[in-house]
C-alpha cells in the first residue's frame, strides 16, 4: 500500500513539473499547484530602439538627452533629500529639493538654465501661469509643477501620454531625457531614464519623499497628464 502511495505522489509531482515546464516556455501562467503561487512572466525582453536626438550642445561627446539623464541621476546617487520650502534666491541647497528641482538640475547638464527662461516667460505672460496669480516671484515660480507644465507646453515638443508595455511602436515615443508631468490627484514631474524594464517601459528619475529615486514609470497609478521633449 505504501508503495502505491509513493508511486501516486511521484506521478503527481512529475505531472505538475511537466505542466509547469510547458507553461514556462509559453511565457504564460504557471500552474498554481500544491499551494505554490507562480506568477505570469515573459521570457524575452522587449528591445526598444534608441531614437533620441544626437545633438551635443556642450561638445562633451554625449548626446544631450543622455546628458540630461546622467545629470538628473546624480540626484538619485546622492539621495537628494525631499524638502519643500521657499528659498531666497530661488535655488535650494544641492542636497535637498523637490520633484521640480530634478528637472532644472537635469537640464543644467546641457547648459539650459530653466529658471532664467521661465522667469522671462512668466514676466511677459503672467496670466498664462496659474500658480503665479499675476504676481511673479522668481524665488519660487520655476519650482512649481503647474508652472513648469505651462512652460513646456509652450516651448517644448508635446508627445503621447499613452504608455503601452510591450508595444515597441508606442515605447519608441518614450526616450531618455523626456519630461513627464502628473496633475491629477497630485502634482508631480520627472525625467525619463535611459533604463527600461523587461517589458520595454522606461524608468523615471524623480524626487518624492523621502529622497530622489529611479523607478518604473508604470509604478505610478496617477494618469500621465503630459509628456514633453526639449527642442534640441
Amino acid at each position: 500500500m505504501k508503495y502505491f502511495k509513493r508511486l501516486f505522489l511521484s506521478i503527481s509531482l512529475l505531472t505538475v513539473a511537466l505542466l509547469s515546464f510547458v507553461y514556462f516556455f509559453k511565457g504564460g501562467i504557471i500552474l498554481d499547484s500544491l499551494g505554490i503561487h507562480l506568477e505570469r512572466f515573459s521570457i524575452q525582453s522587449v528591445n526598444v530602439p534608441e531614437e533620441y536626438s544626437p545633438v551635443d550642445r556642450n561638445k562633451n561627446g554625449i548626446p544631450d538627452p543622455l546628458d540630461i539623464v546622467l545629470t538628473a541621476r546624480k540626484e538619485v546617487e546622492q539621495r537628494t533629500h525631499y524638502k519643500s520650502t521657499y528659498y531666497a534666491g530661488g535655488y535650494p541647497p544641492n542636497d535637498e529639493g523637490v520633484c521640480t528641482d530634478v528637472i532644472w538640475r537635469g537640464l543644467l547638464g546641457v547648459d539650459i538654465i530653466l529658471k532664467d527662461l521661465m522667469d522671462v516667460d512668466i514676466a511677459n505672460n503672467a496670466d498664462l501661469y496659474p500658480r503665479v496669480g499675476g504676481k511673479p516671484d522668481p524665488n519660487i515660480d520655476f519650482r512649481r509643477v503647474s508652472n513648469q507644465n505651462v512652460y513646456f507646453e509652450r516651448h517644448a515638443e508635446s508627445l503621447t501620454t499613452e504608455l503601452i508595455p510591450g508595444d515597441i511602436e508606442n515605447l519608441k515615443e518614450w526616450q531618455p531625457g523626456d519630461i513627464v508631468v502628473f496633475l491629477e490627484g497630485f502634482h508631480h514631474v520627472g525625467i525619463v531614464s535611459d533604463k527600461r524594464a523587461k517589458d520595454g517601459t522606461p524608468y523615471l528619475i524623480h524626487n518624492n519623499r523621502p529622497f530622489a529615486a529611479e523607478v518604473k514609470l508604470t509604478s505610478f497609478s496617477t494618469p500621465i497628464a503630459a509628456h514633453y521633449r526639449w527642442k534640441y
